[in-house]
C-alpha cells in the first residue's frame, strides 16, 4: 500500500544541483520532498573547482565550503605533456591571455580579492560538496528520499503527482504544485515531455580511472594540475584532485572494462614512472559522454528544469557546469517561494526560462570559443554567432545579463551579454555588485543585506517613505537601507560607483540579489514610481492605486 505525500515542491535528482536547490528551497521555508534513486554520492569526483558565484551562495545558506577546500582565484593551468616524467611541451590557456602564477595553491592571492566578492572560489570536487548542501539542507528543514527512484510522474492545470518506490519495494505518491528535473543529461524527465536539445553534441565517449599515487605528486609542483598526454597517436588526460586523488580520462569505451592490473598498467604509460602495483590505488572506474546540448525549454507547465537536464556542458576551467546548475536552482527558488507565499503571480515563474537559458547558451558558446574545445567545432553542425570573442571570466562569472519580465530596464538589445559589475556600474538586471560597509561596527558585504526579500538602496531617507508606500501597494516584503546611515561605504563613493545613481537616486534588489530597476535621481512622486516598478518586476498579486 502506497503513503500519499502533499507539498509545495517535489525534486527528482539529488546530485549537486538538486542538492543545492533544496537547500534554497528549504531557506526560503518552501515545504519540499527530494527523491534520489542513489542512497549517497557518487564514487567520482566528477566536477572540480566550485567559482566564486557559488560560494557567495554557500554564503547566503551560511554554510561555509571555504575551510573544507583550497580556495582558488583563476582557472586551473593546464600543459600538453608526452607523459609526466616525459617531455613538457607547451602550456594550454583557458582565456586569450596567460593567467599568470599558478592557480589552487594553498596560500595563493589574488588582485581582486575582496574587489568582486567578500569569497573566493574554492577546489573541492563535487563528492565533497554534496554532502554540504545535503546537510544544510536537511537543516533547513528538506525531506529528502535517497535511494527512491520516481516511477510515474503526470501534471494537471493545477499541480503535479510522482510515485516513487524504494529498494525494498516500498512505495509514495507525492502531490505538488511544481515539479523540478534536476535528473541529468539523460533526464528521463525531460524526454518525457519532448523537449528537444541543440548544441554542438556528443563529442566523445569517456573512460575514466579514478587512483591514488604518492609518487606522482612532485609533478605538481610546478603549478600545473592538469596535462593533455598526447604522443605517438596515443591520447589521454590526467587531472589532480587536492585531496590526493588522480583521474585518468582515455577515449577507449573498452579501456572502462579495463581488469585492476591493465588499468594500473595504463597509469603507467600516462605517467612515464615505474611505479609498482602497490604504487598504485585504484578507488573507482566508469565511464561517461564528453557532450554539449542547450534545451530549447526549460519549462512545461509545472515542470522546470535545472542543471544538466537544461544545459550538459563538458567540464571546463571556467566551472560552466555545476556551477551554471546550482544558480539555476537558486534563481528558481527564490521565485516559487514568492508565488507560494502569495505575493506573486504565478506570472513571475515565466521568467526563469529567459533568464538562465540565454545565459547557459552563452556558456556553450565560450566553451568552444576557447582554445580547450574549439577543435570540436570542426566535426558539427553547430556554429558559433558571427562575431563570438572570448569574454572576460570576471564578467562571466559575476556580469552575464538577465532579461525578462522580472527586469526593468535590460531590454536593449544592444547591451552586451557579459561585463565587469565596474562596466555595469548597476545596470539593472545584473547581479548588485559587492562592495564593503560597516553595520554596527561589523565589517560586511553589502551583499550581507540581500537574499531575505526585495531591498531598496538609496542614500536620500526619503526613499524610505517611497519604499513602506510601494510594499504597502503591492504586498511585497521589502526593506530599505540608507547608504551613509543604516550602513556606512568603507570607501567612500563605492555605491554611486557601482551601483550608477546619483545621491538622491535608488536600486531596488532582488531576493536573488539580481538589481531588477532603478532611478538615477529621486522624482517627486517617488512611492507611485517605486510602486510602479515594483509591481512589475515582482508581479505583485496585490495591486492598489
Amino acid at each position: 500500500m502506497s503513503k500519499t505525500i502533499e507539498t509545495s515542491v517535489v525534486i527528482i535528482g539529488g546530485s549537486i544541483v538538486g542538492l543545492a536547490t533544496s537547500a534554497f528551497l528549504a531557506y526560503r521555508k518552501v515545504p519540499h520532498i527530494l527523491i534520489e534513486k542513489h542512497a549517497g554520492s557518487a564514487a567520482h569526483p566528477r566536477a572540480i573547482g566550485f567559482t566564486t558565484r557559488t560560494v557567495e551562495l554557500l554564503r547566503m545558506l551560511d554554510a561555509d565550503a571555504q575551510t573544507q577546500g583550497t580556495t582558488f582565484n583563476r582557472p586551473p593551468r593546464r600543459i600538453q605533456v608526452e607523459s609526466l616524467a616525459g617531455k613538457w611541451e607547451e602550456e594550454k590557456h583557458w582565456g586569450k591571455k596567460p593567467h599568470g602564477p599558478p592557480s589552487g595553491v594553498k596560500g595563493g592571492s589574488d588582485p581582486n580579492s575582496g574587489v568582486l566578492s567578500p569569497v573566493t572560489g574554492v577546489a573541492l570536487s563535487q563528492d565533497k560538496m554534496e554532502p554540504i548542501f545535503r546537510k544544510r539542507a536537511v537543516e533547513l528543514g528538506a525531506e529528502h528520499y535517497l535511494g527512491w527512484k520516481m516511477t510515474s510522474c503526470s501534471q494537471t492545470h493545477s499541480g503535479v503527482e510522482v510515485t516513487a518506490m524504494s529498494k525494498t519495494n516500498e512505495e509514495i505518491k507525492v502531490q505538488a504544485k511544481y515539479l523540478i528535473a534536476a535528473d541529468g543529461s539523460a533526464s528521463p524527465l525531460r524526454e518525457s515531455l519532448n523537449i528537444t536539445r541543440h548544441g554542438v553534441g556528443l563529442m566523445r565517449s569517456i573512460s575514466s580511472i579514478l587512483f591514488r599515487c604518492e609518487g606522482i605528486r612532485k609533478y605538481l609542483e610546478k603549478g600545473f594540475s592538469q596535462f593533455e598526454i598526447k604522443r605517438d597517436g596515443f591520447e589521454a588526460f590526467l587531472v589532480s584532485y587536492p585531496d590526493g586523488r588522480w583521474a585518468l580520462m582515455t577515449y577507449k569505451q573498452d579501456d572502462a572494462r579495463l581488469s585492476d592490473t591493465e588499468q594500473k598498467d595504463l597509469i603507467r604509460q600516462v605517467t612515464g614512472e615505474n611505479l609498482l602495483d602497490s604504487d598504485i590505488e585504484i578507488v573507482a572506474h566508469g565511464g561517461w559522454d564528453l557532450a554539449a546540448f542547450i534545451s530549447d525549454q526549460y519549462q512545461s507547465g509545472r515542470i522546470f528544469l535545472v542543471g544538466d537536464a537544461a544545459h550538459t556542458l563538458p567540464p571546463t576551467r571556467g566551472g560552466y557546469g555545476a556551477n551554471t546548475g546550482i544558480a539555476d536552482g537558486h534563481d528558481l527558488a527564490w521565485k516559487i517561494a514568492s508565488v507560494l507565499s502569495g505575493e506573486s503571480d504565478p506570472y513571475l515563474l515565466d521568467t526563469y526560462e529567459p533568464e538562465r537559458r540565454p545565459l547557459a547558451l552563452t556558456r556553450h558558446n565560450q566553451v568552444f570559443a576557447r582554445p580547450d574545445y574549439k577543435e570540436y567545432l570542426k566535426t558539427s553542425e553547430w556554429k558559433l554567432p558571427e562575431g563570438t570573442e572570448v569574454i572576460d571570466d570576471s564578467a562571466m562569472e559575476f556580469g552575464q545579463l538577465y532579461r525578462s519580465n522580472a527586469i526593468l530596464g535590460s531590454e536593449d538589445l544592444s547591451l552586451p551579454e557579459a561585463q565587469t559589475p565596474a562596466e555595469w556600474a548597476g545596470q539593472p538586471g545584473t547581479r548588485a555588485a559587492h562592495f564593503w560597509i560597516k553595520q554596527h561596527e561589523q565589517r560586511k558585504s553589502i551583499m550581507d543585506l540581500f537574499y531575505k526579500h526585495w531591498v531598496v538602496l538609496s542614500q536620500n531617507r526619503a526613499w524610505k517613505d517611497a519604499e513602506r508606500e510601494a510594499a504597502e501597494k503591492c504586498g511585497i516584503t521589502t526593506s530599505f537601507v540608507q547608504i551613509g546611515a543604516d550602513v556606512v561605504e568603507e570607501e567612500e563613493g563605492n555605491f554611486e560607483r557601482f551601483y550608477g545613481v546619483g545621491k538622491t537616486g535608488a536600486v531596488l534588489v532582488r531576493p536573488d540579489g539580481y538589481i531588477a530597476w532603478r532611478c538615477a535621481e529621486g522624482p517627486d512622486n517617488a512611492g507611485n514610481v517605486l510602486a510602479a516598478a515594483l509591481s512589475k518586476v515582482a508581479h505583485a498579486q496585490r495591486k492598489k492605486n
